[in-house]
């Protein structure tokens, strides 16, 4: 592997226009593709294997023509104060809005609010529910623009009006912050390299490999039916990874200078070492992000697969682009401990003239003091995560909807106004399916469905059964008295399941229930059961990986164990903050709630691969020490030594790109960028930084043990470069290396 990717590097130092001319010939194909294809919108939502999802496939068989999946709107009235809606002057505003919406192209239909008993019992608010022929990623911009005029039109004749539903999603907006995140990034790599040029590469990289990422998945989307969130949440994590693969890769290169070699051969080593890392942090992730397919939820399987690609990208462009650029760049790139002028190069070369003795960096005094004191670091380290896990215990799960947007949007304020007026589970109705086909007699089975509803606790209301034309197959709403995201609307949809199985059995007819908030359930349901064999996965196969590049047992063990650690510390952040309102008013959360179901897993797959980033890019070093013949609490202090300094770079610019995602206006990516966040904070100054040298200077040379028959089965992928060594000239090497075995 190492010596693979030195001649990689060397051959893009040397070739490094044609190198150039290939990533900006693919950003500018993507680029194209991107600005021709249709915008994206909301994917489509589906979850096989659940009644939810099954019983909307019914629906869309018995009942053809009704769009099933079409785009739906409820515009809200309020009567002003002192008068009812039932008032004449009133009434005709609201039969002329309902008029005008019925106009549209794309409207399958509108319920006069006067006529579906659709005003409150107090009388000061309606509501006139629109349905549309296509679904809300689907809508003309003509279509909203009339929907919100009518709304308009109501409000300039004296009522308050606002519109609930999906027919007005936006696409969301991620803020000034995001771009906040990256001016950070730039800060802290000026800082790390001392010089404007090394710091602008890896920026330069990441952005182009992000541009040519989320370009396709831009591209693509229409054919592949992916949504608006997909590629903003392939931005983020491949801004966060792609900084982080160049910057080790020309903090090893400006290392390669230092001990006095060429430029070209700088590169090469670079590559062949700090980018074997890349290459095995790099597959961690991937297959992290890729395993979210066992959850069989094609939206997640697609969010996955498209961030999964961005950082494979980011992997090629570190392993390409940084070496050809590091060619352009020539002596405007300095070797490690040396400043351009602008930064104070002149103060050190003059220090360095004195004679003065290299004072040992931050990171060789930390590593020296967990070594001496490994039991204790060990042990503020694991409580102090424990602590910060303890809100994980009242995790509550859920997906966002209108209640959980920003109180200045009209769809929230249209939740609020149905709340008040036909009480708090007015926005999430069950819709009850009744499957009677083979049955002897079809509407007493719908009858019975129907009473046995009415009886069941926590039901506000029941409608008749609305049956198909063919009679054989009927829709029941049910209004819940509890708001949709509560742990009591949750036992309702399971009390009625119960209950119709019973009628099944009497009957033979299929009682099943869906609708949003039933297929929220069944999502969350379904994320609770994927997670353990996700975490079996992907870990799995993670640690066997490490083995290889370890090579090594405990190593990889102990990598796994610290990584749970730092997502239980991170989800307890999570409900902390979103759940119990904890500086939420900073964070900009304005309505605490459940946690979004996917969170748990998808913390648990992006999280991993990040973690495994830091592991690998510090243990290497500490293992390439030990295979060098150092002991090993030296080659725990040797590799922080190196190390250090750039990981805690690393780990701050990802968290400074994940945290720029808190100013977005969907719920979801505010959460998401929050979490991530957190969590690599978590997992390189706890974990990686504390944590991990205190295990492996209390295992000592067992952290380095293998079985001899593992060890001969395993391919030696040379990660630390021994095989760079050995070719090298002999003036760079270690007059006792050759009594050095390369496997341990």
């Amino acid at each position: 592997m190492a010596t693979f990717l030195y001649k990689l590097g060397r051959l893009a130092f040397r070739r490094r226009h044609f190198v150039a001319l290939i990533w900006v010939a693919l950003l500018t194909l993507a680029g194209v593709g991107a600005a021709s294809a249709p915008p994206a919108g909301n994917s489509s939502f589906s979850i096989p294997g659940t009644e939810a999802q099954k019983a909307f496939d019914l629906l869309e068989q018995r009942f053809p023509g009704q769009s099933a999946d079409g785009a739906t709107a409820r515009v809200v009235f309020k009567a002003p104060a002192g008068e009812k809606m039932t008032d004449a002057g009133n009434k005709a505003t609201v039969e002329k809005t309902v008029h005008e919406l019925s106009d549209g192209s794309e409207v399958a239909s509108v319920a006069d609010p006067y006529q579906g008993n659709a005003v409150s019992k107090d009388g000061t608010i309606a509501y006139a529910s629109v349905k549309y022929d296509v679904s809300g990623m689907e809508l003309e911009e003509s279509t909203k623009d009339a929907l919100e005029d009518a709304a308009q039109q109501a409000r300039d004749a004296g009522l308050t009006v606002e519109i609930g539903g999906d027919a007005l999603q936006a696409v969301p907006e991620t803020g000034a912050t995001e771009v906040i995140g990256i001016a950070i990034a730039a800060v802290v790599l000026v800082i790390t390299f001392g010089s404007l040029i090394a710091a602008g590469l890896p920026l330069l990289t990441a952005l182009i490999g992000v541009g040519i990422g989320v370009s396709s998945i831009t591209a693509l989307a229409s054919v592949l039916d992916l949504g608006s969130t997909t590629s903003t949440l392939a931005m983020m994590i491949g801004l966060a990874v792609g900084i982080d693969y160049a910057l080790f890769i020309v903090s090893r290169y400006r290392a390669e200078l230092a001990e006095g070699r060429e430029r070209e051969e700088a590169a090469g080593r670079a590559v062949g070492t700090a980018g074997s890392a890349v290459v095995f942090a790099g597959l961690t992730v991937v297959i992290a992000l890729v395993g979210l397919a066992v959850v069989n939820i094609p939206m997640l399987t697609k969010m996955g697969v498209a961030a999964a690609g961005t950082v494979a990208i980011a992997v090629l462009i570190a392993l390409t682009m940084i070496p050809a650029l590091l060619g352009y760049a020539g002596r405007k790139v300095k070797p490690a401990g040396e400043k351009g002028k602008l930064l104070g190069g002149a103060r050190a070369a003059r220090k360095s003239e004195a004679g003065k003795p290299a004072k040992a960096n931050m990171g060789t005094r930390w590593a020296s003091f967990v070594v001496r004191r490994p039991v204790a670091v060990l042990l503020l380290g694991v409580v102090g995560l424990g602590a910060a896990a303890i809100p994980a215990t009242s995790l509550e799960l859920g997906l966002p909807d209108d209640g959980s947007q920003p109180t200045s949007t009209t769809q929230r304020r249209a939740y609020d106004l149905l709340s008040d007026g036909f009480g708090a589970g007015f926005n999430g109705p069950l819709m009850v399916v009744v499957d009677a086909k083979g049955t002897d007699a079809p509407k007493d089975a719908f009858t019975d469905v129907s009473d046995e509803i009415k009886g069941l606790d926590g039901v506000v209301a029941v409608t008749p059964p609305a049956p198909n034309k063919a009679g054989d197959t009927a829709t029941i709403t049910v209004i819940p008295d509890s708001k949709p995201s509560s742990v009591q609307t949750e036992d309702l949809v399971h009390a009625i399941r119960d209950a119709g199985g019973d009628i099944e059995a009497d009957t033979g007819a299929e009682t099943l229930v869906t609708g949003a908030t039933a297929m929220n359930i069944d999502v969350s349901q379904k994320l609770n059961d994927a997670l353990l064999p996700y975490l079996v996965l992907v870990v799995g196969l993670a640690f066997l990986l490490l083995i290889v590049v370890f090579r090594s047992v405990l190593v990889p063990l102990k990598a796994a164990l610290g990584f749970l650690l730092s997502v239980m510390a991170a989800l307890g952040a999570v409900v902390a903050v979103f759940q119990w309102g904890w500086l939420s008013g900073l964070l900009g959360v304005e309505e605490t709630g459940p946690v979004m179901s996917m969170m748990p897993i998808f913390m648990v797959g992006v999280v991993f691969g990040l973690a495994m980033d830091y592991e690998v890019f510090l243990v290497t070093r500490m293992r390439e020490a030990y295979v060098h013949g150092e002991k090993p609490n030296q080659a725990v202090v040797t590799g922080f030594k190196h190390g250090a300094r750039v990981v805690t770079a690393a780990a701050v610019i990802m968290m400074a790109v994940f945290a720029g995602f808190i100013g977005s206006s969907e719920s979801m990516i505010k959460m998401i960028g929050f979490g991530l966040a957190i969590a690599v904070f978590f997992d390189a100054f706890v974990v990686r930084m504390a944590i991990v040298p205190a295990v492996l200077a209390l295992l000592g040379k067992k952290a380095w043990w293998l079985p001899k028959w593992l060890d001969r089965a395993l391919p030696n992928v040379d990660v630390e470069g021994e095989g760079l060594r050995t070719a090298a000239d002999r003036k760079h090497t270690d007059p006792d290396e050759d009594r050095v075995p390369a496997r341990t």
